[in-house]
This record gives structure tokens, sequence and C-alpha cells, in this order.
């Protein structure tokens, strides 16, 4: 039942009042975000969800797409702007994705919606991941998030998925906003972003 009704009901009424909340730093945030990267604030990207089905996820841009003498994107570091490594420590980037709860492509908590190519290199095991809504937050992001390895982090996936209650979700979610508070794992040595998957990792 809490899986089913009361967890995604909370979802909404929770992503409905953080929007309204929040919105003055997300427009704040927009504008500045806008004039660094020539006005395209935010970024959009296909993600698989519940079941595997394919949506598109929202966060604010951090990076913008400086590329080098050849034509090629340069390294995450080099792309990482001023107000975007702003953006990241305090994971504000990820307030957009509250629209994603209000469309119900996602949930608060969950399992961290992936790249769809990784779909195909699950285990059997890992593919459980997919059997709840994917999150903003989830157990392996307050259990090491890119400080971890990916095969730990489905492990934590999975974990959760099966045992998921209304008292896990609470733990998850104050503990995230402990870890943000203190800026705990939020990228894996100097990467802007974490190694992509690849089966063994």
């Amino acid at each position: 039942m809490y899986q089913t009704l009361i967890k995604p009901f909370f979802d909404f009424l929770a992503a409905l009042m953080g929007i309204l909340i929040l919105s003055p730093f997300f427009l704040i945030f927009m504008i500045l975000l806008a004039i660094v990267n020539h006005g395209k604030p935010f970024f959009y990207q296909k993600r698989p969800g519940l079941h595997g089905k394919i949506f598109k996820i929202i966060k604010f841009r951090t990076m913008n797409d400086a590329r080098d003498e050849k034509g090629n994107l340069l390294p995450d570091s080099k792309r990482l702007t001023l107000v975007g490594k702003i953006v990241r420590k305090t994971s504000i980037d990820e307030i957009p994705q509250l629209l994603n709860v209000l469309k119900g492509d996602m949930s608060l908590v969950g399992p961290r919606p992936l790249l769809p190519q990784y779909l195909k290199i699950y285990s059997r095991e890992q593919a459980k991941r997919h059997k709840v809504k994917p999150g903003i937050t989830g157990y392996a992001q307050v259990n090491g998030r890119n400080a971890i390895s990916w095969i730990k982090k489905f492990e934590l996936d999975v974990w959760y998925v099966e045992h998921i209650s209304f008292l896990l979700d609470l733990e998850i979610l104050f503990k995230t906003i402990k870890k943000v508070i203190i800026s705990e794992g939020i990228n894996s040595g100097n990467m802007a972003t974490t190694e992509p998957f690849n089966g063994n990792n």
C-alpha cells in the first residue's frame, strides 16, 4: 500500500511544496546559468525509469559546450562553469527534477536514473533497480554516492527495492539533507562526473 498509494501521493505533495518554496532560488540560478551557458540553463537527457520506460530528466546545466580546435568537447572539469560548480556543490542542479516527480516519472527517493545504454549490460540482479521509480536521492547516494563503485551502488539500489518503506524513505531524505550541507560525495576524484559504467566496475 505504501509503494502504490502513499508514496506517490507524498511525492506529488512534497514536490509541489518544494517547487513553491524553492522558486526564488530556481529563478535566480536559472537566470545565472542562462547567462553563462548562452541561454541554455537546463540540461535534458533520456533516462530509463520504472520498468525501464524512457523519460526525459531535467537538471540545471552545470557545464558549457566548450570544444577544442578539432570540435571535440573539452573534459568535464574544463567545461564546468563557476556558477555550475556552486550549483553542483550545493546540489541545486537537482531542483528541476521536482518537475519530473510532479509528472510521475520520478520519486523523491529511489535508485538514481542512469543512462539508457546501461540497460543492456545490467545483470539480472542489478536490473531489479527498475522495479521502482527512480529518485532524486536514494540509498546509494546517502551511502557513498560517487565515492563508491558502480557494483556497490547497484547492490545498495537493489537492497532499497527489496526493503522499501516509509521509515526508510524518511531516513534517506534526512541523510540527504545532511550530506548536501557538508557537500559529501559530490564528485569522484578530479572528475566533474563519475566514470561510465562498463559492466565490471
